[in-house]
């Protein structure tokens, strides 16, 4: 009875959108494996430049030309896929264009080329939108010369963008936005004001725009779903995949998830950079691809359901009862004390706890992405298991149909993550260990054959969660179920025939970061 009464191309899908009544398009993304420069730190001509995008520009091409056979009415390029990688401020100058703002000149590179000069990649772009009917979304380079009485100039006297590009069908380029968040990118700059994006299209409505470690952040990713109401996103990516919690396909789908949203990703494919995982993404459905095998890039092509623009969404809590099967103990002051002094002795820190209803404490800290998780080692064919971090406690619920010897832990963490990055955490996370030792807890893997069903839980103070499940050969699952329940934010999983790495909520406290 239960608990509750490598090489992939995935689709999760259970109601096909047009038997189930619903307005549908068809989108296109384009996993690219770019031409990269082989000598990125050195300044090429404009035409050694213009050269080298022309070979990144001619497999996008032939993909516009794939996608439009399939009846793609809108196609989206992975970040940094005209240039690739590590190019310097100044050599990656003449790769980069200037880029009218749509907002004050309307203008069809493609008819009219001469109106700007030196747009030469923008030409080629849009002369694909024209020519296949398509809207086509792509990341490039943005040049734009500043005066120094603007006290934000840079020396050199432009600002650099890292900027996204969206032509509609006709080849008019109807938007750009300008990446907030950098990721380690020397090259750019950041924009001054953060720059929210959304434009229309005549076959499902409003989509928004925002690229990359963007994702992470409220500002402007969030803010456009929840103060402008954006329920269908573009999403150009250059993702190094960092298992267990942040590879592409995994965040990618509890995003769409969370939110309730569609989200059409492109992400970059070299694998010797950790860079593959792209979809497109309903709230429910996901089609996606992960491939670290191959040396080629996948164009991935969907039917979508429309989803209409809303005002706001909401993840405040909702007020509910306990939930059938679920599960609280309360200690006595007694016991808690008890409790706290056998942690002080075994933990370095008072500020994580840790509880083990069934059998003997055994807690541990290890790193999991950088950060300092508290863990409890997950034994046998069922228990319930309480792990604590500040002011988060995280609970397990679990029943195994097959476990075998390899290390299962429970994790929690409540803090700020500051390693490539700085932003504010919730996590409570059933792993699989990468190895045979408990500081192997937290590390990647992706093999596993251990199937669990399960329920996990927190008291999360953050309302924002975003909900990972993880299967052998990074094979994505939704939850079963997942909502709040008198304060506290759960999910449940049970039936899954393959072995488990990873099942997470993994919440961000925008606030706090």
């Amino acid at each position: 009875m239960g608990l509750f009464g490598a090489k992939c191309l995935f689709l999760l899908w259970y109601c096909p959108a047009m038997v189930c009544g619903m307005e549908v398009y068809t989108a296109a993304v384009y996993e690219h494996k770019s031409v990269l420069n082989p000598w990125p730190k050195i300044r090429p001509t404009r035409r050694e430049a213009l050269r080298h995008m022309k070979e990144n520009l001619d497999l996008y091409r032939s993909q516009v030309y794939e996608a439009g056979k399939q009846g793609a009415k809108i196609i989206v390029f992975p970040e940094d896929g005209l240039y690739g990688f590590d190019l310097t401020r100044d050599s990656i100058f003449p790769y980069l264009e200037p880029i009218p703002d749509p907002a004050v000149i309307t203008w069809n590179p493609c008819l009219c080329p001469s109106t700007v000069n030196n747009t030469e990649v923008l030409y080629q772009l849009s002369c694909m939108a024209k020519n296949s009917s398509m809207y086509l979304i792509a990341n490039m380079g943005e040049r734009q010369t500043c005066d120094h009485s603007d006290l934000w100039c840079p020396p050199d006297g432009r600002y650099q963008f890292n900027t996204d590009v969206v032509f509609n069908a006709e080849g008019f380029l109807i938007a750009k936005y300008r990446k907030q968040n950098l990721y380690f990118e020397d090259a750019f700059n950041t924009p001054k004001v953060v720059e929210h994006v959304i434009f229309n299209t005549p076959f499902a409505g409003i989509f928004g725009i925002f690229t990359c470690f963007d994702v992470l952040f409220y500002e402007p990713a969030v803010s456009l779903i929840e103060n402008y109401g954006v329920k269908q996103i573009v999403f150009p990516t250059a993702w190094m995949n960092q298992l267990p919690l942040l590879t592409a396909v995994e965040f990618q789908q509890a995003f769409a998830t969370a939110f309730g949203i569609n989200l059409l990703a492109a992400n970059q494919h070299h694998t010797e950079w950790n860079m593959t995982g792209s979809g497109i993404y309903t709230p429910s459905v996901s089609h996606y691809h992960y491939d670290m095998e191959s040396s080629k890039g996948k164009l991935l092509v969907a039917e979508v359901p429309v989803i209409t623009h809303s005002k706001v969404h909401s993840l405040e809590q909702p007020k509910a009862e306990f939930p059938e099967g679920y599960i609280y103990i309360k200690p006595s002051a007694a016991e808690w004390q008890g409790r706290r002094v056998k942690m002080n002795q075994i933990q370095p820190s008072s500020s994580a706890v840790v509880s083990q209803v069934d059998g003997p404490i055994d807690v541990f800290h290890a790193l999991m992405l950088y950060d300092n998780y508290t863990f409890v080692l997950v034994s046998g064919l069922e228990g319930n298991l309480e792990v604590c971090s500040n002011t988060l406690c995280c609970h397990l619920v679990y029943q195994c149909s097959h476990r075998t010897s390899n290390l299962y832990a429970l994790g929690a963490f409540d803090g700020l993550h500051t390693v490539h990055g700085t932003y504010y955490l919730q996590v409570c996370a059933l792993v699989k260990c990468a190895g045979s030792s408990i500081d192997s807890c937290g590390q990647g893997t992706t093999t596993a054959s251990d199937v669990f069903d399960f329920k996990l839980w927190g008291n999360f103070t953050t309302h924002h969660i975003f909900t990972e499940i993880l299967t052998a050969d990074v094979k994505l699952h939704h939850a079963d179920s997942k909502e709040w329940v008198n304060n506290n934010f759960y999910m449940t999983k049970q039936g899954m025939s393959e072995g488990l790495l990873i099942a997470a909520l993994y919440g961000r406290w925008y606030k706090r970061d």
